[in-house]
Formats: structure tokens, sequence, C-alpha cells
């Protein structure tokens, strides 16, 4: 393979898998590489993990609001709305917003879930272990992160079953497989809108819900606190409550389908961290490693800057590879081997700086209680079918999973 080969915006090239051949190439012999673009000005591909760190940490140099965090360019007239998810914002903005709900993702607040996230993972496990088989994203990978954070949130359960359905729409926006009409169609402001007003739609009913009855949970909360003095409004919560569903449903859900893929094709990992369950820890760090949530996230350049001798101009776009920088030669021994006890694991695949994952302490967690109770309970675990990956250059998602394993008694709950 050449540098001319690189491709990586071919969403079905991603569907087929992630090109680590190519990430290894550029690593090697051009680790800060001009892309051009069929649609679009072209972009920096970033691969190494230092230059990810550098950028992430800089984000004067390197902003998210500019024109968001994916790699097309949004329409003018869309900029407004995408800048308002706190996503797409920079400091000191970004810094505000992340503080108002900081205190619901502390390592404490995180641990008093634990309870109830345990009660959770048994009813999965009862849900599929007498009959012997299942598709492992519907029914075990989705369940946990889609119940934690509507509960949190105050998602009422007869509502969350749509909830996923329009979360799911919203990234798998380059897999028709995933659209109402089942066709793929481009980011226009009017197409954002429609996408976004789906779930403002809900997120307002919800609203309207927690104003009439305040409760316990995380919606009731942001509806008390105050941003500069005033309360957030009806649009400001909605954004809220888009970010926070969004990615506290897919990303672990993602993650746990790849780190069984993992498992399952790595079968001595897989017996090992049967025998030793407290190899859970390091084999959760080691699948977000392995096989991150999400491939890729762009900034736009701020001011003309040079790095590894490339000169990136103010107005250029860069796209950090989160999928590459996990695979450095530089930083992990013998990279893409899957390696449950990998010790250190300085993977980045909650980021780092700025837009470092507010959600790890609770990605972290629910990873963990699914995982053990997985390999404490399931035995003979094979995949009966290829899995059926999310055709998505931003995603590196998993829609079916087809499994089996020996059939076992339910849990007592």
């Amino acid at each position: 393979m050449k540098l001319r080969d690189v491709d990586l915006t071919d969403p079905d090239l991603f569907q087929r898998g992630t090109p680590h051949e190519m990430f290894a190439l550029l690593r090697r012999d051009s680790p800060v590489y001009w892309h051009e673009e069929k649609r679009g000005s072209g972009f920096w591909a970033i691969t190494k993990h230092a230059d990810l760190k550098w950028i992430s940490k800089r984000p004067e140099l390197f902003s998210s609001a500019a024109q968001g965090t994916l790699r097309d360019d949004p329409p003018a007239e869309a900029l407004p709305l995408i800048r308002n998810i706190m996503l797409n914002m920079d400091p000191p903005q970004h810094r505000q917003y992340r503080n108002l709900i900081n205190k619901a993702f502390t390592p404490r607040m995180v641990n008093e879930l634990v309870p109830h996230v345990r009660e959770i993972v048994k009813r999965i496990i009862n849900g599929v272990i007498e009959k012997g088989e299942c598709d492992f994203v519907e029914e075990v990978a989705a369940i946990l992160p889609m119940e934690v954070i509507c509960e949190m949130m105050g998602v009422p359960e007869e509502d969350r079953r749509r909830i996923y359905e329009i979360g799911n729409s919203m990234v798998g926006f380059d897999d028709p497989e995933l659209q109402p009409d089942g066709k793929l169609r481009e980011m226009t402001a009017n197409s954002a809108q429609e996408a976004f007003g789906q779930m403002f739609v809900y997120a307002n009913k919800l609203r309207e819900k927690a104003l009439a009855h305040p409760s316990n949970d995380l919606a009731t909360a942001l509806l008390t606190v105050e941003l500069d003095g005033k309360k957030l409004s009806e649009l400001e919560f909605s954004y809220f409550f888009l970010l926070l569903l969004i990615a506290g449903n897919e990303t672990t859900r993602t993650v746990t389908t790849n780190g069984m893929i993992a498992l399952l094709e790595n079968p001595e990992q897989h017996a090992l961290l049967q025998r030793d369950l407290s190899l859970v820890d390091s084999a959760v760090e080691e699948i977000l490693r392995y096989a991150p949530a999400v491939h890729t996230f762009r900034r736009q350049a701020m001011a003309d800057v040079e790095l590894r001798d490339r000169k990136i101009r103010a107005g250029d776009k860069v796209m950090l590879w989160y999928s590459s920088v996990n695979r450095d030669e530089e930083v992990f021994t013998d990279p893409n081997k899957f390696d449950i006890r990998r010790s250190p694991n300085d993977h980045l695949a909650f980021g780092i700086g700025e837009h470092y994952c507010l959600g790890a302490n609770l990605a972290r967690m629910e990873l963990q209680e699914i995982f053990r109770a997985i390999a404490t309970h399931f035995h003979d675990m094979e995949m009966t079918a290829r899995p059926r990956r999310l055709r998505s250059t931003f995603i590196n998602g998993v829609k079916e999973m087809r499994v089996r394993f020996r059939p076992g008694a339910t849990l007592e709950t």
C-alpha cells in the first residue's frame, strides 16, 4: 500500500473494519498527512499519539466551535444550531456549560449508581441466559447505557425505545439502514433541524414534566442551575438532553460490542478473563484502546502552526484519528495485540484536554459491571455470523452481532 491508496473518507471501507493498515502507513510515513476530499476542502489527518494530545490541549489554536466536530463542513445557516451543543464549544463557554453537569459524573456520584447498575445487569442476563442465543447488540450491549442515562435524565421506561431509535438515526447519518426512509441525505440546514427536532420535541416534553413534578434526576437539576445568573432556556436544556442521551448511550454500547468481539476473536484472552475476574478493570482499558467508540473528531486551525515540519494554515480542517493513536508503536508495545493485562495503557479513547469525555467515570463503571457479568455467566459463547458494522467513518459501531452460548439458569434479582 502507498500513500496514494489512503482514503479515510470512504464509509464502505470502515464498514468492513477499521483500516489499521492505512493508519500504520500514515504513522510511519506521513503522520501529519494532507488528505484530499472528493467533496470538501481536504484535511490534515493526525495519526500519532503525541500529536493528538498536543492539539487537544490547545483549543485556542484548534477550535471545536469554528466548524463543529464532524468532518463535513456544515452549511453556514446550520452553524448556530451546531454550536449550541457542548461538544462543539470552545473555552470559556465550554467550561461554563460543562461545569453545570460535572457533579453528576464525579467518581462519588458514579459509585452510588453501582448497586442499581448491577440490578440492571442481572435483568439483562436473565433476558437471554435461558435462550442460549441472542443479538448481542440489541439484547445485551444496548440496554445498560440506555437504561442508566435515561433513568438519570428521568425518561419514562415507555419512551426509551423511541429515544434509542432517534439516537441511532442521528449517529448513523452515513448508513441508509438507520435512516427512516432508508436513504442517505446530505446534512443540510433543513435535515439537521429535522434530526435535532425530533429529539428537541421530546426534550421539551421532559422539561415540562420536570417543571411540573420535580424529582431527584438530572433533568430537574438542569432546570435549577444558573448560567451567568440565568436558568437554562428551553433550547439550552434541549441541547444538553441531546448530547447526554447520544453520548451516554451510543458510545458505551459500541465499546461493549467491540469488546466482546475482541474477546471472542482472542479466545485465550477471553478464557484468562473468565479465570481471573481481577483483570476486569485492565480488560476494559484494553478494550477501550483496541476498539474505541469514536474513530475521529474534527478541529479547525485558528492560526498558522507548524507540526512535524508540515505547515497547517489558519482555516485548515484537522481530523484527530483515535483509532490510529491508540495503536501508536511509539507508545504501545505490540499495539495490534489484544492484551487484557496491558500496563501501562495510555489510550486516548476518552480524548484528552478540554473535551475529555464528561462521562468517562460512568462509562468505565458500566463496562466493568457488564463484562464482569458476561465473564461469569456466559459460557462457550461464539459468533454465529459475521457482525454487521455501521457504515460510518465517525462511529466505530456494530448494528448486529448474533451469538450463541451455553444456556443457563436465571439469576436471583
